[in-house]
């Protein structure tokens, strides 16, 4: 009776779920006008947003001006058990990621400066009840909010520079499982609950424009690590140790109740390209490498009053599960046309590759390769104030994990079957320009 099952739940420690956006557990919802095209933007220059994909471009900005956009994601997940019965459906909830940008500077002069505040990480997911693997994972809800004070300079009328500072404000884990107990004992459960301490970063930038048809972008967001320090541990529906054998024996096991945690959240090396063949038409093509190789294994250390203390193993006072994940691309391509002055179209779609290996699948990221669609429309109500609306599609491919993969990988510490889900995230925004 270990607590190594716990813990592989902290593979999603300030990460998404199967709610999650992007592979692994990050989120990539930039704005709503970026969705709408697929997600790119590094090699473009159209929106305050771009202080989150290419901070270099921001100075080539012609307006100053705020954009607020959210949006709702509802996930559609399923999981089958590779000893086989039926099919377990998650409970689905709505998460609301959302994005804050404003930027302000000399219209005709060189550099802008800005101010960012976007959630790249957070989802909820909850088993239902009895699956399979509930000694493993049952409920997970994330936060996290982060702050990005950003400045862009124009070196002259082609070329731009950026850089921000990335600020982790927030962040918030609640992880439970179920505990097995020996006949005739009901099950037990256990909860980890913690937030995150501050931490920096840096999303910088460089932009290029030869020509009005023609731009590119490269940006680069650093690595992050998210630390988790005296978050509680609770333990309940153990029995009493006071009354029953059972309880005495199990009692030593779970003395620990605070947990130290950190999870790298990896760097990134994003290009991206723009064309516009006319005034009307701008189309955009991004590719992001995520150096997920980064992260290896998830370490939680146990304590109580300060002292090393065990939790659910009595010969250890932490817990370590492998993830040996590999670097993993995105490409993306998408198109704005404008059908009037006030009216936009938008259409994109990218494939998404797993950094998760065969074998190394947890119930809270069911991770594979994602073929995702979306669509978008923009409207300028006034010269000033527009709103935009999009909607993306993402079908996570069907992803089988065996028992032989898990033995072969010293990764039975989750379970082996089938996942499947599909998100559907719409989301609305407005703009204002000054």
């Amino acid at each position: 009776m270990t607590v190594k099952s716990l813990l592989l739940a902290g593979g999603a420690f300030l990460g998404g779920t199967s709610g999650a956006l992007a592979s692994g557990f990050q989120v990539y919802l930039p704005s709503q006008q970026s969705i709408g095209m697929g997600g790119v933007g590094v090699g473009l220059s159209m929106e305050q947003a771009a202080q989150f994909m290419n901070p270099g471009a921001m100075a080539m900005l012609r307006q100053n001006g705020v954009q607020v956009g959210a949006s709702a994601t509802f996930a559609r997940s399923a999981f089958r058990s590779a000893n086989g019965g039926e099919q377990r459906e998650l409970q689905n909830t709505v998460v609301t990621p959302f994005n804050v940008y404003a930027s302000f500077g000399p219209k005709e002069g060189k550099w802008r400066a800005g101010v960012s505040v976007y959630t790249p990480y957070g989802s909820q997911l909850k088993y239902a009840d009895g699956w399979e693997g509930r000694f493993s994972l049952t409920e997970i809800t994330l936060q996290s909010v982060y702050v990005q004070p950003t400045f862009s300079y124009a070196i002259t009328d082609k070329l731009s520079i950026g850089a921000g500072l990335m600020i982790l404000a927030y962040g918030s884990v609640n992880l439970q499982r179920d505990i097995a107990l020996p006949s005739p004992y009901p099950e037990g459960h256990i909860t980890l609950d913690g937030t995150t301490e501050t931490a920096f970063g840096v999303n910088a930038g460089i932009f290029f424009k030869p020509s009005d048809k023609l731009s590119v972008g490269v940006s680069y967001r650093s690595k992050i690590d998210a630390k988790a320090k005296g978050g509680d541990v609770t333990v309940t529906g153990l029995p009493d140790p006071n009354t029953t054998i059972t309880g005495a024996l199990l009692a030593p096991r779970f003395v620990g109740n605070k947990f130290d945690a950190t999870l790298p959240l990896p760097a990134s090396v994003n290009i991206g390209l723009g064309i516009m063949p006319n005034d009307k038409l701008t189309i955009g093509l991004d590719v992001n490498w995520t150096q997920w190789s980064e992260y290896r294994a998830l370490r939680f250390d146990f304590t109580k009053d300060g002292a090393p203390a065990s939790v659910g193993d009595l010969t250890r006072t932490f817990s370590e599960s492998k993830r040996n994940y590999e670097d993993a691309l995105t490409f993306r391509l998408g198109g704005q046309y404008k059908v009037t002055d006030k009216l936009a179209l938008r259409l994109g779609g990218a494939y998404d590759m797993t950094p998760v290996k065969d074998g190394y699948v947890t119930p809270e990221t069911p991770d594979n390769d994602r073929i995702i669609g979306t669509a978008g429309i923009g409207y300028d109500i006034t010269e000033n104030l527009g709103v935009d609306a999009s909607f993306m599609f993402q079908a996570i491919l069907k992803r089988t994990q065996t028992e032989a993969q898990l033995l072969d990988n010293g990764t039975t510490d989750r379970v082996a079957g089938t996942y499947r889900t599909n998100i559907s995230i719409p989301g609305i925004g407005v703009r204002y320009n000054f």
